[in-house]
C-alpha cells in the first residue's frame, strides 16, 4: 500500500516522489550534491588503484571495444533472478532493455576476502515475494540502516501470478558473503521504499529502491558515497560493479571494472559483465582512493548492460532514505 510523505524536505517529486510499504517516509533536505563513504569498523580497507579500479589480481581496464558478441551462460540459477519476477524468463530472451549480460570473454573475477572494505558494503539478498516464492539480488550499503537497490528488487510488478505483485514481504541481508560463510551474518528487512514511476509505470528510469535495516548494521560493513555528476566526469570515469550472480555458485560475490561508454538523462551504460541476480548492485566511480556511486545496476542489452543513473531527485531520495 502506498503512503504519505510526511515533511517538506528537497525529495523527489512527480515519478520521483517516494513510496514505501510502512506508516511514514522520512523526508531530510540534502545538503550536498556528494555524500561520503565510510569503510566501517575494523579491518584496513581494500587499497584502490589510480586508474580507478579495485586492486584485485586478474582485473584491467582494456583501451579497446569489445565486439557486439554475448556469451551465452547454461547454468541454471540456483533460485530465480528477482527480475524475472516483473519481467518474465521469455522477456529475457527477447527484451534487449531487459537481460544482464556476459559480453564476449567472462572478465568478472571471484572476491574471496569479502569481509573487507568494500567487499563488505555489498549485500548478496535472499528476497521473499508477496507470494511465498523465493528470488535472489544484491544490494549495497549507503548509510548505517540503508541498502540501495533496484527498484524491481523491492517492489514486484505484472509478474501475472495472483498475489505476487507489490512490495515483497521480505528480503534477508548478507553482507559480505562468500557461499556459506556470512562474516557479518545476516538481517531480515521488512521495510522498503521506491518510487511512484516505478510503482505506476514500471517505468525503467525510475528503477531504483532501498531497504531499511532494523539494525544500524552498515557501521559495521561500511558504505559506499554517491553522488550528482556530470556527464564529461561520468564518459570520462571507469566504472565498477561487485554483486553476486547466479550463473556462479551461491551466494559468491563477482566484480569487473570497464570505462563507462555513454550516458543518458536518467541512465549510465557500461561494458561490464553482470549476470541475472546482479540487480541493484552498486554502480561506482573511484576519486580520491574513495567509492562514490554513480548508477544502480538493473538492465542490460547485446552491447552495454545499464544502470538508473543518480540524478538530482534519486539523490534526494537516497539522503532521505540514508536518514
Amino acid at each position: 500500500m502506498a503512503t504519505r510523505t510526511r515533511g517538506t524536505g528537497n525529495v523527489g517529486t512527480g515519478k520521483d516522489a517516494p513510496v514505501g510499504n510502512t506508516a511514514e517516509i522520512s523526508a531530510e533536505t540534502a545538503k550536498r550534491a556528494q555524500q561520503g563513504a565510510s569503510d566501517g569498523e575494523g579491518n584496513k580497507p581494500a587499497k584502490a588503484l589510480q586508474s580507478g579500479i579495485e586492486q584485485v589480481k586478474g582485473v584491467k581496464v582494456p583501451a579497446e571495444t569489445r565486439a557486439a558478441e554475448t556469451t551465452t551462460i547454461a547454468r541454471p540459477l540456483d533460485l530465480p533472478d528477482i527480475a524475472d519476477a516483473s519481467f518474465g524468463t521469455a522477456s529475457h530472451e527477447v527484451s534487449k532493455n531487459v537481460v544482464e549480460t556476459v559480453h564476449g570473454p567472462d572478465d568478472r573475477v571471484k572476491i574471496t576476502s569479502t569481509g573487507v572494505y568494500p567487499w563488505r558494503a555489498h549485500a548478496s539478498l535472499l528476497i521473499t515475494a508477496r507470494d511465498g516464492s523465493m528470488w535472489i539480488g544484491t544490494g549495497w550499503f549507503i548509510g548505517p540502516h540503508t541498502l540501495m537497490t533496484a527498484g524491481h528488487v523491492v517492489y514486484i510488478k505484472n509478474s501475472g501470478v495472483a498475489g505476487r505483485d507489490g512490495f515483497v514481504r521480505s528480503i534477508k541481508v548478507m553482507p559480505g558473503r562468500n557461499g556459506s560463510t556470512l562474516p557479518y551474518g545476516s538481517v531480515t528487512a521488512s521495510d522498503f521504499r521506491t518510487v511512484r514511476g516505478w510503482v505506476d509505470n514500471g517505468d525503467e528510469d525510475h528503477d531504483y529502491g532501498a531497504i531499511i535495516l532494523p539494525t544500524n548494521l552498515g557501521s559495521r560493513t561500511g558504505w559506499f558515497g554517491f553522488g550528482v555528476y556530470s556527464d564529461a566526469t561520468l564518459k570520462a570515469s571507469v566504472g565498477n560493479i561487485s554483486g553476486y550472480p547466479g550463473d556462479k555458485p551461491d551466494g559468491t560475490q563477482w566484480y569487473a571494472a570497464r570505462r563507462i561508454d555513454s550516458v543518458g538523462p536518467r541512465k549510465v551504460y557500461y561494458d561490464i559483465d553482470t549476470y541475472g541476480g546482479q540487480s541493484g548492485s552498486c554502480v561506482y566511480r573511484i576519486s580520491g582512493g574513495a567509492r562514490y556511486a554513480i548508477a544502480i545496476h538493473a538492465y542490460g542489452g547485446a552491447t552495454t548492460n545499464s544502470g538508473t543513473r543518480i540524478v538530482t531527485p534519486v539523490y534526494n531520495n537516497m539522503v532521505a532514505w540514508k536518514a
